[in-house]
């Protein structure tokens, strides 16, 4: 057997070794079929090994796993507002470490927030700088689907150049749609100084390597995982894995991981493929097809290139 092969066939086991494992977010839910953001949450929580205690920002995820007193988690959970998911697990974590230093609480506890982009790019930014500022040691992970979705799919920071939203529509006056890049909120992360990563569910051995990572590291960390969207991508609810290899494949979500100010690239193509094939299956992007738009595409291409570029240059070993 091929090394490639064998160091496959290695990680499917593990992975089926991992899934015996008792799930903290239980089947039961009401988030969407299809929807990326429950499959992260899964793959993250299966990667840490440790007791765990979760703050939720208000949003899709929130609000469809716990409804009154009806809950699909299996673990200390804390619902907050869209603003402040890091902010309250920042003061849990540093009541923890007092507790710890009177020999009341456990060691290894491990503290992980999950906010969707609106309440992490947007609306929690001051209090997730704050919290990753000060170096707490907890971890930010945002399932990042590119818009509000649960408040009727309003552009966020996070929207893609060219996404046709609620509040950034393709019609007469804007054929366009997004006139906006979207925000580089991993780099931004990283430049607080602490761990900071992209992830992707297609890629599931190295988003779950990043999780235990980021678990290793004192201190803040911050974790970037891409979570596809079919209602507000306007796409099919059985292809969020597929979408979100593409998404790496073209290049749009390369994944990569910062520490200690190096930039290394973890996943590298075997052929970098045009963005076309990730935008056309969504229905937020079929406005970029027509005639007038040609040239958005275009522009859409060269910065993903040109990001592609320069992220392989800053790389310390691009796999």
């Amino acid at each position: 057997m091929e090394t490639r092969e064998l160091l496959k066939w290695s990680a499917q086991v593990k992975l089926r070794e991992k899934s015996k494992q008792e799930g903290r977010l239980e089947h039961g839910h009401r988030m969407c079929a299809g929807c990326g953001a429950p499959t992260v949450v899964k793959m993250v929580l299966m990667a840490t090994e440790y007791p765990v205690v979760l703050s939720n920002a208000t949003g899709c995820l929130e609000v469809s796993t716990c409804i009154q007193e009806f809950t699909a988690w299996k673990t200390p959970w804390i619902h907050t507002a869209f603003e402040n998911a890091a902010a309250t697990l920042a003061g849990v974590e540093t009541m923890y470490r007092a507790l710890l230093k009177k020999g009341k609480m456990p060691e290894n506890v491990k503290f992980i927030a999950f906010g969707g982009d609106g309440g992490t790019y947007d609306i929690g930014l001051q209090s997730l700088s704050g919290a990753m500022e000060r170096g707490h040691d907890m971890l930010y992970v945002c399932y990042d689907n590119g818009a509000y979705m649960n408040t009727g799919i309003q552009r966020s920071s996070a929207t893609p150049l060219g996404a046709d939203t609620t509040t950034s529509p393709a019609g007469s006056a804007n054929p366009a749609g997004k006139l906006q890049q979207r925000k580089d909120l991993t780099r931004i992360m990283a430049d607080h100084g602490i761990y900071a990563a992209q992830a992707s569910p297609s890629h599931w051995l190295d988003l779950m390597n990043k999780v235990k990572k980021a678990h290793s590291i004192k201190g803040a960390k911050f974790l970037n995982i891409i979570a596809p969207c079919n209602r507000g991508w306007r796409t099919a609810t059985d292809n969020s894995i597929e979408l979100s290899r593409l998404a790496v494949e073209t290049c749009y979500w390369p994944l990569y991981e910062i520490e200690d100010g190096k930039l290394k690239v973890t996943v590298t193509p075997e052929e970098k493929k045009p963005v076309d094939l990730f935008f056309k299956p969504q229905g937020r992007f079929k406005h970029l097809y027509s005639p007038e738009n040609e040239g958005v595409l275009e522009k859409i291409q060269a910065q993903i290139d040109k990001t592609w570029e320069r992220l392989l240059k800053e790389s310390e070993g691009p796999c």
